[in-house]
């Protein structure tokens, strides 16, 4: 049964006609294109309707902004520092709002800077910005909501909204406050339902399968158990195994210790018996230690003896030696004079023919003239090289000044060059982000194209005048610095396709050759008003560019004056009828209106610095440093060349004095060797003049000769004293050696004595030896056996303890270690023929009998949490639903109503999915043909004009358009309402 129709609530308003939450004035300070506004809207519709550019959406982004919205909601921009009116630093927005009665206003302002920096006043006490969001959440303003507010940059994304989004936005929008919690609660819940359901199906399955599996199994694990059993049998036998080897081990062990005592017995014997032997045998030794000292005495004083004529003998052939030297000394004296009178014959000899060497020699005379010729002809040549080299060195002087001039000047080039850097930096701070990567790609592919391409415009243009250039670059529109200009259609193209990833426009220029205008020309009229140029005139770049920006800006049109033509500005619109000209301080521009009036607005702005255009240099001045540059490569490359020529006569002039040297040096050493030569023979007379006299001074060896016969017979006395001692040192050697034979042989005797005695002590000892070493063997088998016990023990008692109740089982099997392994190979071989294919099955079974435990007490649990689940959305359902199908319903009267005003049909339902709150949403139905059919308002079966209307009836949104887009609209709306239909 159809609900009956829900009356709309009456919205009751005080005196003042006004709600609570209503803006009742807007003050807005260098914000957009406002220097100062104030604004006071009424209680109810307020529309703004004005020409493009007038500053309509600049109310529109001042209440967002104002009222908590970020930059991002409005489409235009990213930064606050946008909105900031362009050459001000800084501006705000002033809000004022209805309280909750007529006494009560509440202030918003939001302050803004190019920083992009905010600062928030609260009824004039600066606070943050969630204080402010709070104020503006108690009206329930929602900026981002697009059913409640509605930029005209977001129109479409309206359109785009899907049922489902729709009534999300409209419970934030018109509903209670607590709807949207409630369905985000409802949404929330259903899929907390969702799981739970999901879990106890798929456990409810589970568990069933594990109980049908584990009761199929009953039999197989009876089995198992059986074979458990055995096993553990096997294992308890096992256990007394060790242990019986263990005994075994112990009897082994007292053996052993039996035989170490009787080895221990033999030993002690043994040892008794060789104490006897030993006592005999030791003092035959010390006996013979005495002989062997006495003996050793003796052989010391022979050494000494020895020593001593040794010592005789030395000295004795030492005075022989001294003899035989002095009568060998007698004979070189007497074959020296000999000699001597001899050398004196040779030495007249020699002396006579160097005298006459020296008489024979001729006279040298050096020739000095011809010396002093050749020296004062090398002088010459050296003085003429030394000239050449000063020239060379004040050319080269002056070519490193060039050489320095032209570093300079290439370097300043270079910083000119480098202007091109600056001026591309200017543009990428000013948001052509990516114009360095243009500019390098357009670098790269010139020769790609057919005609020259210019740009970026900013480097083509030369301004001279920093005024001219504030005028110009306020004049012309910054899109066109960062522009590329062509000159061909296919260049066009092929910069379009690859220049698009860096956001650069392109413009093709072709040039008209008929048809052109030419510019009016200064009269003697506007000189005497302060006009003195147009804005074309004053600035300089290739012919395209400056016809592409004079076309694109009517450059021609504006024009320049002076301080006295801001004085007389109106006075210049009335009689020359310039309506676009440039003062030093301001900017007057004239426009005429379109709507057929002919009423002409005024428009002066201020001038503002330039940013872009003072960052270069005038391009004539870089043309006259690379003439300069070049010129001064020609003047260095001529300096060159004429060093070189120099270089080649002072190396000609260098080799001529260096033949000239070497000639004289040949003279003067002839004369140095003629000169030497009489030297040396002058220096030979005189040397065998001294030789010849000092042989005849030479004196008698008579007296030499008595003294050496007496000093040799010295020494023969010397060697028979000598003789004599050593005759005396032999016969006490003699009577030494004889004592030292009787004393060695007796120790001889006794040594055979001992050898025989230690015979038989070496039997005795080997049969000691032997008793030990069985001693040694049978205590390391007792050591062994004894821990072989202990590892027995251990290993025993590592695989079981013994207990009463182990003992009393080990009692009733097999005594012998061969019974107890036969039999347990008999119960492995009974548990062997136990035989079932799953290996696992008991684990299995007690695995799965857990799960079954476990997934019943989390089966029971989950159940509770479903049914709390159930009852929550019932609880949450009961209160939600309602209230909204009453707000739909109020919704579709209104709609219902409107559309049946302009005789078409429409209809807006709560489209319902039962528990899948996510899925409900707003469906609105229109009809335009009474024989069509009620179909859902979307995207793709009405037009955008249609949709605004369609917000404007449901959710009386008051917009504010430009009135182009409002004509656009109203004309699309016209057919519709004259036929009363409406063609996809």
């Amino acid at each position: 049964m159809e609900e009956p129709r829900v009356k709309r609530p009456k919205i009751s308003r005080d005196e003042d006609d006004y709600l609570p939450g209503n803006i009742t004035e807007i003050e807005l300070h260098n914000f957009m294109t406002f220097n100062h506004l104030v604004c006071k809207p009424g209680p109810r519709l307020n529309l703004v309707i004005g020409p493009n550019g007038s500053g309509k959406s600049s109310l529109v982004c001042a209440i967002a902004l104002c009222l908590g919205g970020e930059p991002q909601l409005l489409g235009r921009a990213t930064s606050i520092g946008a909105y900031v009116k362009r050459g001000e630093d800084a501006g705000y927005i002033k809000i004022s709002l209805r309280g909750y009665t007529k006494e009560e206003q509440i202030t918003i302002v939001r302050k803004l800077d190019t920083r992009n920096k905010s600062e928030w006043c609260y009824n004039g006490k600066s606070v943050a910005k969630k204080e402010v969001l709070e104020v503006i959440k108690k009206f329930n303003i929602q900026v981002s909501n697009l059913t409640q507010f509605l930029p005209q940059d977001r129109v479409c994304e309206f359109a785009k909204l899907t049922p489902i989004q729709l009534l999300e936005e409209t419970e934030k929008a018109v509903g209670d406050p607590q709807l949207p919690v409630q369905h985000f609660a409802l949404v929330e819940k259903s899929r907390e339902l969702k799981k739970y359901k999901k879990a106890v199906d798929k456990m409810g399955d589970s568990l069933k399968q594990l109980i049908a599996l584990n009761a199929e199994q009953e039999k197989d694990v009876e089995r198992v158990r059986q074979r458990d059993e055995l096993l553990e049998k096997v294992e308890c036998m096992k256990k007394k195994l060790p242990w019986l080897k263990y005994d075994m081990k112990k009897i082994e062990y007292l053996e052993a210790q039996k035989r170490e005592k009787e080895a221990k017995k033999k030993l002690n014997e043994a040892a008794k018996m060789l104490n006897e032997f030993k006592a005999p045998i030791e003092k035959q030794k010390q006996e013979k230690t005495k002989l062997d000292d006495q003996c050793k005495r003796i052989s010391n004083f022979m050494n000494e003896n020895i020593k001593k004529r040794n010592d005789r003998l030395q000295k004795e052939n030492e005075a022989a030696v001294q003899a035989r030297s002095k009568y060998k000394e007698i004979e070189d004296l007497r074959r020296e004079e000999a000699c001597r009178k001899q050398s004196i014959i040779e030495a007249k000899m020699k002396l006579a023919d160097a005298e006459r060497d020296l008489q024979n020699l001729p006279a040298y005379e050096p020739p000095k003239e011809e010396i002093e010729r050749l020296k004062s002809q090398i002088l010459e040549l050296t003085s003429s090289a030394h000239q050449m080299m000063q020239q060379k060195k004040e050319k080269e002087k002056s070519l490193g000044l060039m050489k320095t001039t032209l570093r300079n000047c290439v370097d300043g080039l270079k910083d000119m060059e480098n202007t091109k850097t600056k001026l591309l930096h200017a543009l990428k701070k000013s948001g052509a982000e990516k114009i360095f990567e243009a500019y390098q790609w357009l670098e790269l592919h010139r020769k790609e194209l057919n005609k020259d391409v210019y740009g970026p415009v900013l480097l083509e243009v030369n301004v001279s005048n920093e005024v001219h250039a504030k005028f110009l670059e306020g004049h012309v529109a910054h899109y066109i610095w960062k522009s590329f200009i062509t000159q061909d259609s296919g260049d066009r193209d092929f910069l379009v396709n690859n220049l698009q990833p860096f956001d650069v426009p392109i413009l093709n220029y072709v040039r008209e050759e008929s048809g052109q205008k030419a510019p009016s020309e200064i009269s003697k009229q506007m000189h005497d008003l302060g006009i003195y140029s147009r804005l074309d005139q004053v600035f300089d770049a290739p012919a395209a560019v400056k016809d592409v920006m004079t076309s694109q800006f009517g450059l021609e049109h504006s024009y320049i004056g002076s301080d006295k033509t801001d004085r007389k500005a109106d006075d210049i619109a009335k009689e020359l009828g310039i309506l676009d000209f440039w003062t030093p301080q301001n900017h007057y521009h004239w426009s005429v209106s379109r709507y057929g009036d002919n009423e002409m607005s005024a428009r002066v702005e201020p001038v503002h610095g330039s940013r872009l255009l003072l960052c270069g240099l005038d391009s004539g001045e870089i043309e006259n440093m690379r003439s300069r540059k070049n010129e001064l490569e020609k003047l260095i490359a001529d300096a060159e060349e004429g060093i070189k020529s120099l270089q080649i006569q002072q190396r000609l002039v260098e080799d001529e004095a260096a033949k000239l040297q070497k000639q004289r040096e040949e003279m003067v050493e002839t004369a140095r060797r003629e000169m030497r030569k009489r030297k040396d023979l002058e220096s030979c007379v005189e040397q065998r003049k001294r030789k010849l006299v000092s042989l005849e001074r030479s004196g008698d060896i008579e007296t030499a000769v008595d003294k050496l016969i007496e000093q040799a017979a010295r020494s023969n006395i010397e060697r028979l004293k000598h003789a004599i001692k050593v005759k005396d040192l032999l016969v006490e050697a003699v009577s030494c050696k004889w004592s030292y034979a009787e004393k060695h042989m007796a120790s001889i005797e006794y040594d055979a004595k001992i050898i025989d005695s230690e015979v038989n002590l070496k039997e005795q000892e080997k049969f000691a030896y032997q008793a030990s070493v069985n001693l040694q063997n049978c205590q390391q088998d007792v050591k062994d056996y004894s821990q072989q016990l202990l590892a027995a023990k251990r290993n025993a008692e590592s695989i079981a303890i013994i207990t009463p109740e182990l003992e009393r089982l080990f009692l009733q099997m097999p005594t012998t270690i061969e019974e107890l392994e036969a039999a347990i190979q008999d119960n492995i071989s009974q548990a062997n023929s136990i035989v079932f294919l799953n290996q696992n099955i008991l684990q299995e079974y007690e695995d799965r009998r857990r799960q079954i435990e476990t997934i019943s007490a989390k089966l029971e649990s989950d159940g509770k949490e479903l049914q709390r689940c159930l009852a929550e959305i019932h609880a949450l359902k009961g209160s939600w639903l309602p209230k909204l199908r009453n707000l739909v319903s109020q919704i579709n009267e209104t709609f219902s109503r409107n559309f049946q005003e302009m005789a078409v049909a429409g209809e807006v339902s709560l489209d319902e999915h039962d528990t899948d709150f996510d899925q409900f949403g707003i469906l609105v139905k229109v009809k335009f043909r009474q024989a069509g059919q009620l179909q859902v308002l979307s995207a793709h079966h009405q037009s955008g004009g249609f949709q605004l209307f369609f917000i404007l009836f449901l959710f009386k949104i008051s917009l504010i358009v430009p009135l182009g887009w409002l004509m656009r609209l109203t004309k699309e709306w016209t057919p519709l309402m004259k036929e009363r239909c409406f063609s996809n």
